[in-house]
């Protein structure tokens, strides 16, 4: 009976295709292809964090510690500005779903219209992240390793005691007045605990810097400040060697690279995929602009990019989780 049956079907039928698999088209399969394969890199890496993070003898930064950027408040609130950044992601993929949904009624002007406001959203978040890796790349004031072993007793009675190797943290002033003189240059001081510090390079005297106070645990749990005679016994320890702010060599925020170089690595791959879906839908916003969809009688190229964009947002989730919050 089974042999049968299959005589009865024609050579067409069983090799010619005739239906696309899953009842979806040629370019949305493949687009599914893609964003599978993009997932997967991306999973790569962020595997590839935690392993680090979990392996790494050394304290790893807390997110709200390390990102207070909120554009004239900042240090007030902690991740808030991430978080809008977040929000406004998540805003801009509802604003393509409904570019997708007028598509399928035929809706020039609607598509026209969500379209437009998910490259607003996407312009917004890329200017914001800028934004951050701009605070990233400058930091806070600046850091440097002890030198020797050194037992302070920070302003709010806790007593520290610092091994060689730790890292302790410069207010933002007197951070910003050393880095000239931080890179490639020996710096000397004449410690004053009343007056503040004298910076000299080369043996002339440049520039005078208050020192406010020295911070604890700055980036790994609650911070503690040093004041007065203790800050300078943590300056009197301290290396030859600051860093200012995060490259792909050094960074203030840790004493291990590996957080500053998947933090650059990862925010801007997925900022990468970010502007090419910016681009992507402009082009399809001048396209659907000049009436080509509706020539074609269909918009399932909206549709297709809905996808794309969709899967930057979802991953946008992940990479502010295993960074900002975790």
């Amino acid at each position: 009976m089974g042999g049968e049956a299959t005589k009865s079907i024609s050579k067409e039928v069983l090799w010619g295709g005739g239906q696309s698999p899953f009842s979806v088209s040629y370019g949305k399969m493949m687009m599914w292809y893609f964003l599978v394969s993009d997932a997967l890199t991306f999973g790569g890496l962020l595997t590839a964090y935690g392993f680090v993070r979990a392996s790494s003898p050394d304290a790893w930064p807390i997110g709200e510690q390390v990102f207070r950027s909120l554009p004239g408040l900042d240090g007030e609130y902690p991740l808030i500005y991430v978080a809008l950044m977040t929000f406004i992601l998540i805003v801009s993929s509802v604003t393509m779903v409904l570019a997708v949904e007028s598509g399928h009624r035929n809706d020039k002007n609607g598509v026209v219209k969500w379209l437009g406001l998910t490259v607003i959203g996407g312009f917004i978040f890329l200017g914001s992240q800028a934004w951050e890796w701009s605070h990233f790349i400058h930091g806070s004031g600046g850091s440097y390793l002890l030198a020797e072993n050194v037992s302070v007793t920070s302003d709010d009675g806790q007593t520290f005691d610092l091994n060689k190797g730790d890292a302790i943290y410069m207010d933002h002033d007197f951070g910003h007045l050393a880095e000239p003189w931080s890179e490639g240059n020996p710096m000397v001081s004449l410690q004053d605990s009343e007056h503040g510090i004298k910076l000299v390079q080369n043996g002339e005297h440049t520039h005078e810097a208050e020192l406010h106070a020295l911070t604890i645990n700055k980036y790994i749990e609650n911070e503690s400040h040093v004041s007065g005679d203790q800050a300078m016994k943590l300056w009197n320890a301290r290396s030859e060697s600051f860093s200012f702010g995060a490259n792909m060599h050094d960074n203030e925020y840790a004493v291990q690279q590996s957080y500053a170089n998947f933090f650059f690595f990862i925010t801007g791959f997925h900022g990468f995929h970010v502007l090419s879906g910016v681009v992507i839908n402009i082009i399809i916003f001048f396209m659907a602009y000049r009436g080509v969809f509706e020539r074609r009688k269909h918009y399932e190229m909206v549709e297709k990019i809905g996808l794309y964009w969709h899967f930057v947002d979802l991953v946008w989730v992940f990479v502010f989780t295993f960074f900002y919050l975790i």
